[in-house]
Order: structure tokens, then C-alpha cells, then sequence
């Protein structure tokens, strides 16, 4: 190459190269005066993390002012896996010092959770909550085999009255990727959150789970921590005050164990219960109870198994291994059995269908309309009073006939039956108060499901005769046996389905009596009684009466709420108040109850024993006891309900619960203090 080319193309190089400088050294001009502010936050937030420190959760009280749920500073196992080698081998050591403690933290288990914070490389992995004081040693002294492994002390809840109350405070747990992806902007829970699951702590866990503080920590490209720069210290949560009565509580309480275990001797289903007591005047939940127990503590860290097949049996509901995770009062309905009755009696009332002291109605044993449902006895001639008094079906059943569905139907909403209560915590359920367009539409379902098939087989069974006919003449002898089996087939389907589908009598008598396809929560019926003892106000129940801070200062109170008030004459509603009087008079299926009681302190109520309406139960043998009750009669300030599963009947189950609530409300007996009779009469019928 010659020398005048070569110094040709050292210039051309040389331009193309400071041509490219110069293009650098415009555009850094440009980064340096117009984005220097930009980049430089962002390398400060590329290169700072801001790390939590747990708010300790708001407190819960009784109305007593007693405390139900608090905080307490435990020990914590956590795990930091940045710039540590050999950790499968740290795990594996990890595991077998708790093996003895924790068998349940498995290699597997600390293997997730590492996995899930993997994005957060600079914050502890949080193994074990609340580790015992001499684990925290043995750890102390493994320390060199344990490099990563460190103890942290932190607010922790817990439970100082364990069970009590315990389906109403709900749990914490630990919150999932699903509910970090769902939180709302300002909560920045990290997988590491213990969160409110169910109950007070999950209705009211923005108030209860305060404010986290944090540490900045600077951190290199690698993520690991260099200094720590600014702490910013936690805000406790605020407190919630509940309506809660604490002796209320532990009576009800007390007494449904004592019931469940007396009735087991007998009828060894009877495990399960759930009791309600509320301020008729305002709504307020005075006492609620759901056995069996859920205590809260169970769930602040790693459930064991044992525990989890307490709250969880396996396999289909089985009476004999009730869970208790579910707060039954709530979240399960039940055919109400004879405490409907006033609501058949108002909706005859209403209708000027009978005269409630002068007319009787004869009970020889059995309604005299098919399909004949039976009474629990013969009672013979019984008016209003007497009839509810002895709670009788056939009397009922009449007064049902007379008001018609479309009346009973309307009544019971009035009163809240069907519908969710609106009760501050969550997972309510909401019941079934049956109506014609309901039956329609479910057994449409039934029918067209069955008879779809039964035409499938049709046409399978002739596929198949038709394959092995010997000529055309058997075919066609098989297409007309076809077309008649088919046609039969139809015009059964038909009649099943115009019966099946329209409301039937026997439908309004099954109803008037608390049976069918009636299904309430316990809830729901202390709500219905309250509202008759109140004079037709439909309150909203309520568990929060106000929320403060951690200095006692109000934030939020909480005033009674009416829904609505029942379009029922207060005539209507004062005589079926004297009717359920009669229940606990004389000659009345709860007087052996409440016939101690002051006569100042009258007891108004409805006995109730009801078909379970579970599959494999003898009908004629096994029944659910309900109950309901509102005193003082003439100035009504509390109401109950509760429901004994397997009990038998209402006054020989859930109405001993009832009794030793009201005796403690009304301080008749002190069953804190005092011994009382351990024994209950096992009772038949209502």
C-alpha cells in the first residue's frame, strides 16, 4: 500500500473517531445539566432498601375493658442467605436441631420460603416465630455451623384468655403471594406479614395492624448490605373495643362445654353448638360462642398437623369429628324447627285469620290434611297461647294453611330470616327462607339433570337392540317400542316436573313449622327474637362499639343502626310476645327452666327440635335442639339463640344455655363463683 493511501485512511479513522467523541461528550454535556437529578435518585434507590420493623398490632378488649388479644416481644428464627456458600448443608443442620421441636419445618418448607423472598435477597426469611428460650441457646451455641441464622425480637399476638371468644378475634397468619399482589396502595405487607384472617382481626385489620417502621440500609449491586442509614420507629395499631361481656362470655361458654359433654352420654353426635346473645335495644353481641373452640394462638406460625386435623377433619363432614374452624353461629344454617312458629302466628294474625283466645283448634295427634304430619303429642283443643305454650304442629300447620306461603314468606323477612345480618366480621352466610320461585328454579335443575339421563339410557338401550335385530321387521317392531317408552318417558317428566317445580301444600305445612327447606343461622334467629322483643326494630348486629389509639384517644364509634322495621302490627307482635311467654309458664315446654325466674323477670321463648335434613340420619330419631328466648318479658333488654347439633330438643340442649346466660344477666346465680347443678335433664320432643 502506498504511503499517500495509508496516511489517507489514518485520517479517516482518526475523524470517524473523534467525530464519535465528540458525540460522546455532547451527550454526557446533556446527561450532566439537564438529567443529572434524575439519575442520580435513581442510583440512590437502586442502591437503598428500606427494611421493616413490625408495628405491634392493636390491642382488643372486652366491654369490660378486659384484654382479649395483645402483643408480646418473642424471639424469632430467621434466615439471611446473602454471600453464604454451602446453604443447603446450613438448612439441613437447621433442621435437625428443630427436628426435636418442630418436626413440621422441613427442609422443603425453609426451601420455599427462601424461594418466595427471593426478590428481597437484603431481608431475613423469617423461619420460626416464637421460638422457645432454650432453642434460642442451643442455636447460640451452634452459632458457627449456623453462619445466616439469626435471632430477632419482635411483637408477637397473643391470646391471654386462649379460647375464649376465640371464633370472634379470628386469627392471624401468615399472608400469601396472592394477598400481597391483592393489598391496597399504603399497606406494603412483605411475605414475612403475619395478616388478620378471620374475625375481628381480619374485619377490622386496617385499624388493628398499624403503621411499620423501617430501617434504610444501603446495599451493593449484589444486594448485599453495606451501612444501615436512618431507623424510622414502628406506630402501634389502634385498639378495638368490643360489645363482648367477658362473664357473659365465659358463662356461655362454660355452659355449652357442660351441656355437649352431659348430652354425649346419651347421643354421642351432640359435639357441636353454637350459642348468641344480644342487646335487643341495640344490637350489640353480648356473648357468641361456636363449639368447638378455636384458640387464636394455634395459627401465629407453622400449624402442626394435629392441630390442622382439629380445625380441618379429613373427608367429608363427619358429626362424630366436627372442625372448629368455622364460627357455626355464622357461617352454618340450620332448619329452625318450632322456634318458627312466630312467625306462622304473626302471618295469621296479620291476616285476621284467627281469633288468638277464644278459637281452638283440635290436635288428635296428626294434621288432618295430607300428607297428615305429625304433632309431638296430642294436645287436644289449644288456642294461640296454649298451642305456642306446647308448641304444637297441628295447631301450626293450620295457621299456616290459613295465612298462605306468600304471608309467612313476608313475615319472616320482615324479621330477617334468609338474609345476612350484616355483622361486622366477615364470612356470614346468608341462609334460606324457601319460596316458590326458588323451588322452580332448583328443582328444574334436579329434574332435567335426572330425566336427561334416563333419556340417554333410553337411547342406549336401543342403540343396542337395534345392533342385534335379525331383520328390517324387528327394526321397525323396535321403533315403535321406542317411540312408546319414549313417549311414556315424556309425559312422566311432565308430571314430576309440574309437581316437583310448583309449590305444593305440603310445602306451606313443612314451612309453618320450622321443616323444609327452612335453613337459618343462629345469628339470624337471635336477630328474629330480638326483634319481636324489641317491637318489630330489625337492628344490625354488631361486635366493634368504638376503635382509639394507642393513647386512648376516640377514633371511631359505633351508634346503633336500624335496618328496617317490621311491617307487622304492634298488636300482632304483643300477642305472639305473651304467646312465647306461655313457653315458660306452666304447662309450657320450658317452664322446668325459667319457673324459678322472679316474676319481674319473665321469660319469653320458643323450644324448637328439628329434622337434621342430613343424608344417612334417621329422621324419626336424631334431631337438632334449638331454642330461642328474650327477657325480661314486659321490658325486653337481651335476646338468645342457639342450636345444639344432635341435641334432641331445643329445651333439653341449647334452653340449659339460655338459662344459665339469663341467670348470669340477671344475676338470679353467679355461675363464676358459685357451684351449680351439673346435671340436665334429657328431654324429648320440644
Amino acid at each position: 500500500m502506498k504511503a499517500e493511501q495509508l496516511k489517507q485512511r489514518l485520517k479517516m479513522v482518526s475523524g470517524i473517531a473523534i467525530g464519535l467523541l465528540a458525540i460522546l461528550l455532547i451527550k454526557l454535556a446533556i446527561v450532566q445539566l439537564f438529567y443529572n437529578d434524575s439519575y442520580q435518585t435513581q442510583a440512590k434507590e437502586n442502591s437503598i432498601r428500606l427494611v421493616a420493623i413490625k408495628a405491634p398490632r392493636g390491642e382488643i378488649y372486652t366491654s369490660n375493658g378486659e384484654v382479649l388479644a395483645a402483643n408480646e416481644l418473642v424471639y424469632n428464627l430467621s434466615l439471611n442467605t446473602l454471600g453464604i456458600k454451602n446453604i443447603d448443608q446450613i438448612i439441613n443442620r437447621l433442621v435437625k436441631i428443630l427436628a426435636e421441636e418442630y418436626p413440621e419445618i422441613t427442609a422443603e418448607v425453609i426451601e420455599e420460603k427462601v424461594d418466595l423472598q427471593k426478590d428481597r435477597l437484603f431481608e431475613l426469611v423469617t423461619i420460626v416465630r416464637d421460638i422457645p428460650w432454650e432453642l434460642v441457646v442451643a442455636l447460640e451455641e451452634s452459632r458457627h455451623e449456623l453462619p445466616g441464622v439469626t435471632i430477632t425480637v419482635e411483637p408477637l399476638r397473643y391470646y391471654p384468655q386462649e379460647e375464649l371468644a376465640g371464633h370472634l378475634l379470628g386469627y392471624i397468619h401468615s399472608i400469601n403471594p396472592e394477598e400481597i399482589a391483592a393489598q391496597q396502595e399504603g399497606h406494603e405487607y412483605d411475605i414475612n406479614s403475619l395478616i388478620g384472617k378471620s374475625g375481628i382481626e381480619k374485619q377490622y385489620e386496617s385499624y388493628l395492624r398499624g403503621v411499620d417502621g423501617a430501617r434504610q440500609v444501603e446495599v451493593n449491586a449484589k444486594g448485599h448490605p453495606i451501612q444501615e442509614l436512618v431507623t424510622l420507629e414502628p406506630q402501634s395499631g389502634d385498639n378495638i373495643h368490643l360489645t363482648i361481656d367477658m362473664d357473659l362470655q365465659r358463662v356461655l361458654q362454660n355452659s355449652m362445654e357442660k351441656v355437649l359433654l352431659q348430652l354425649q352420654t346419651e347421643y354421642p353426635k351432640a359435639k357441636v353448638g353454637s350459642a348468641v346473645l344480644i342487646n335487643v335495644r341495640t344490637g350489640e353481641i353480648l356473648a357468641m360462642h361456636s363449639a368447638p373452640d378455636m384458640y387464636p394462638g394455634d395459627w401465629k406460625g407453622n400449624i402442626s398437623s394435629n392441630r390442622a386435623a382439629y380445625y380441618y377433619p379429613q373427608g367429608s363432614y363427619n358429626p362424630m369429628e366436627p372442625g372448629a374452624a368455622m364460627n357455626r353461629a355464622i357461617q352454618v344454617t340450620y332448619p329452625p324447627g318450632s322456634t318458627f312458629k312466630p312467625i306462622t302466628g304473626m302471618a295469621a294474625l296479620e291476616k285476621n285469620a284467627v281469633n288468638t283466645l277464644n278459637e281452638y283448634v283440635s290436635c288428635k295427634g296428626s294434621y288432618w290434611i295430607a300428607p297428615y304430619i305429625r304433632c309431638w303429642q296430642v294436645h287436644g283443643n289449644v288456642n294461640y297461647y296454649s298451642a305456642m305454650g306446647g308448641s304444637c304442629n297441628t295447631y301450626f300447620q293450620e295457621m299456616g294453611r290459613r295465612a298462605g306461603k306468600d304471608e309467612i314468606i313476608r313475615v319472616a323477612g320482615e324479621f330477617g330470616l334468609g338474609s345476612k345480618t350484616g355483622i361486622d366480621i366477615p364470612h356470614e352466610v346468608s341462609g334460606l327462607l324457601p319460596t316458590p320461585e326458588w323451588k322452580k328454579e332448583v328443582n328444574a335443575l334436579l329434574i332435567d339433570k335426572k330425566y336427561d339421563g334416563l333419556r340417554a339410557d333410553l337411547e342406549g338401550k336401543y342403540a343396542e337392540l337395534e345392533a342385534d335385530a335379525a331383520d328390517a321387521i324387528q327394526l321397525e317392531k323396535l321403533a315403535q317400542q321406542k317411540k312408546n317408552e319414549k313417549a311414556r318417558l315424556e309425559a312422566q317428566y311432565q308430571i314430576d316436573y309440574n309437581f316437583d317445580t310448583n309449590w305444593q301444600a305440603f310445602d306451606t305445612f313443612n314451612m309453618s313449622i320450622g321443616q323444609g327447606n327452612n335453613d337459618f343461622t343462629v345469628l339470624q334467629l337471635a336477630n328474629y327474637a330480638a326483634t319481636i322483643a324489641n317491637g318489630g326494630k330489625l337492628m344490625r348486629p354488631h361486635l366493634m362499639s368504638k376503635i382509639t389509639d394507642s393513647q386512648d384517644n376516640l377514633i371511631k364509634g359505633f351508634e346503633p343502626q336500624v335496618v328496617s322495621n317490621a311491617e307487622v302490627s304492634s298488636t300482632t307482635i304483643a300477642e305472639t310476645k305473651r304467646a312465647m311467654l306461655a313457653v315458660t309458664q306452666p304447662g309450657g315446654t320450658a317452664h322446668y327452666l325459667f319457673g324459678h325466674f322472679p316474676a319481674d323477670i319473665g321469660v319469653a321463648a320458643k323450644t324448637g327440635t328439628a329434622q337434621t335434613g342430613r343424608a344417612g340420619d334417621n329422621i324419626m330419631k336424631e334431631f337438632h335442639g334449638t331454642f330461642i328466648a328474650f327477657a325480661p318479658y314486659d321490658n325486653p333488654q337481651i335476646a338468645f339463640a342457639g342450636v345444639i347439633e344432635y341435641g334432641q330438643s331445643g329445651s333439653g340442649s341449647a334452653g340449659y344455655i339460655a338459662r344459665d346466660v339469663f341467670e348470669q344477666y340477671f344475676g338470679i346465680k353467679d355461675h363464676l363463683n358459685e357451684e351449680t347443678e351439673s346435671h340436665i335433664s334429657i328431654r324429648y320432643g320440644e
